[in-house]
């Protein structure tokens, strides 16, 4: 007997056993024919997640391999990730992950309706993923100290992290930051039929006192000193596609999902699923956490130069804008989609104002029947003055792009706007910052006294060198250089430029070409560049097809210049798309 089992759209994803009852000469018999799943279905037109175009679905849905983009607005760098949403035992461990999140919203999952709507399902694995619950899947490391656990930024793909909370008894995994949270989300997600991916914002803000407003502080050296605002150099959430038949939505659309704990002023918590389009239009009453996605894509900058009698001055600078820049892997391709313009109207636009006052009007109560001028003079007043206010430009451009063991080589560019001669005396600084904006330890600095003649523009070399940097970049790879111009001078003018350190490469080279079952072998090369030794050295392998538990070789002590090589011998396990991947650290990173 051939059974084939027709599903209504609206049914609850999970497992299903099926029984047979037979009935014969008055006896009952049952029998388990087996079990089987239930997901959602984005190739169904009535399921809520339905995709209509083809190609988008393959890679939102079926793709195990993507890119996560980290670095700065000005220096962006990827690495791959390996989402392994059809590995086995992933689906298993994503209905667990509901299972165990189940009274986040609901207090009993004893009939297990909510189910089959994509929007309650999201938000439980949203809370899932980093929640302050003893189950949630993954930690993020308080003050940078993962002593611990795992270095945050030594994963390569979700397998491994679902395993480890799995098998541990769903524990947390220590430790992850925002890319590794989003990406396993992004698993989750695609493991269960909805459509998602992974996305970075740079300058992000997290703000706790004013939503629309992230103040940034510094010290007459040019030092960031840590306050209660902070300036994520990137952010990674997850998007996914969904009708929102809560909003009357009857086609998908992508929702904004942040698993990422963030202060919020009421403590921390994750967001969404946002609406995208809300966002952009304004709309935040619309949505779950609408008004803490919009204020931290559309945050206005303020610096501030802390003096020693605890006064606070505003200088003139020119901010980069939150939000600038929220990029996600293209369709079918190894490049970025800038996606900014589902976020925010382009700016300075009639559109982007007109947002921007509608959300205003709702995050600040008290400015409900404010007129839009009375709003925008209310903003002008908080931002800072531009530089070219104040006669003179400023910028600082890189001269290379430094590899970790190079000097930091810059050109600061100077030009005087006015007719009359310019002296000023500046101090410069350079500190590590880590991804989410806390200032480290400060290394570096200097005095410079600028003349500037009418109308003239000065080029000025500058050049940290790896002695100087090198003991303090540690896992962070990004450096920020401040020049601040002396108080005592009159108007206070800065300058900074964030600046990214490339980690050596690490080369992988397949020797032939993988095959089901046929042993196959890979050569993985690292070269120190530095002019000391590198201790401690390790190189986890992860081969998406290739080899189901990741691999981990101690290189022990290379030498400077000194290159490892390592051939690996292992056999394809399942057909499709494979991938090896790998992640070198030492002593040093």
């Amino acid at each position: 007997i051939n059974i084939s089992v027709f599903l209504p759209s609206n049914a609850c994803i999970g497992r299903y056993i099926l029984n047979m009852q037979i009935t014969s000469c008055g006896h009952t018999y049952q029998r388990c024919l087996g079990d089987f799943y239930v997901l959602f279905n984005p190739w169904c037109a009535d399921d809520p997640v339905y995709m209509d175009n083809q190609s988008h679905r393959e890679e939102y849905v079926l793709n195990e391999h993507g890119l996560l983009y980290e670095g700065v607005h000005k220096h962006i760098t990827s690495r791959p990730w390996h989402f392994g949403q059809f590995e086995d035992g992933i689906l298993d461990i994503c209905l667990k992950i509901l299972d165990m999140g189940a009274s986040y919203h609901h207090g009993s999952d004893r009939d297990h309706c909510w189910r089959n709507d994509p929007v309650h399902v999201s938000m439980v694995v949203n809370h899932m993923i980093s929640s302050h619950t003893t189950n949630s899947i993954m930690k993020i490391p308080e003050n940078n100290d993962y002593l611990k656990g795992t270095k945050p930024f030594s994963w390569n793909g979700s397998v491994p992290i679902l395993q480890q909370w799995y098998s541990g008894r769903c524990r947390p995994v220590r430790y992850g930051y925002c890319g590794s949270l989003a990406s396993v989300m992004c698993t989750v997600m695609r493991c269960l039929g909805i459509p998602s991916r992974v996305v970075t914002s740079f300058c992000f803000p997290c703000s706790i006192e004013n939503p629309l407003g992230v103040n940034e502080i510094f010290d007459c050296t040019g030092k960031s000193l840590c306050g209660k605002d902070k300036i994520w150099r990137y952010h990674c959430w997850n998007e996914s596609w969904m009708a929102r038949r809560d909003l009357n939505q009857c086609c998908g659309d992508w929702q904004c999902l942040d698993p990422t704990p963030l202060e919020t002023g009421r403590g921390s918590s994750c967001s969404g699923p946002t609406w995208v389009r809300s966002i952009r239009e304004g709309e935040l009453d619309l949505d779950y956490d609408g008004h803490h996605m919009f204020s931290r894509v559309n945050s206005n900058y303020v610096g501030w130069l802390s003096q020693n009698n605890a006064k606070k001055i505003k200088f003139f600078c020119d901010a980069w804008p939150c939000g600038k820049h929220i990029i996600t892997k293209s369709v079918g391709s190894e490049q970025f989609e800038d996606i900014t313009g589902s976020y925010k109207y382009e700016l300075g636009s009639v559109k982007n104002k007109e947002a921007y006052f509608r959300a205003y009007r709702r995050i600040h109560p008290g400015y409900c029947n404010a007129s839009n001028c009375h709003i925008e003079r209310e903003l002008s007043s908080l931002k800072n003055p531009f530089l070219c206010d104040s006669g003179v430009n400023m910028r600082l451009k890189m001269a290379n792009c430094p590899m970790y063991g190079e000097d930091v080589q810059l050109q600061w560019l100077l030009e005087n706007l006015r007719s009359e001669n310019k002296t000023l005396k500046f101090n410069l600084c350079a500190q590590i910052i880590t991804y989410s904006g806390c200032p480290m330890d400060q290394f570096w600095k200097d005095s410079v006294n600028v003349t500037l003649g009418p109308r003239e523009v000065k080029k000025i070399p500058l050049c940290i060198s790896y002695s100087q940097y090198g003991p303090y970049l540690c896992d962070h790879n990004i450096m920020k250089l401040v020049a601040v111009s002396d108080p005592e001078c009159g108007e206070v003018l800065m300058v900074s430029r964030d600046i990214v350190i490339n980690r050596p490469p690490v080369i992988v080279k397949l020797l032939s070409q993988p095959r089901l079952k046929v042993p196959c072998t890979a050569e993985i090369s690292f070269c120190n560049p530095l002019q000391e030794d590198m201790k401690n050295c390790v190189m986890t392998l992860e081969g998406c097809g290739l080899f189901k538990e990741p691999m981990t070789i101690d290189l022990g002590t290379l030498a400077s210049n000194q290159q490892a090589r390592t051939i690996v011998e292992f056999t394809p396990y399942r057909l499709g798309s494979h991938r090896l991947l790998a992640n070198f650290g030492c002593h040093k990173f």
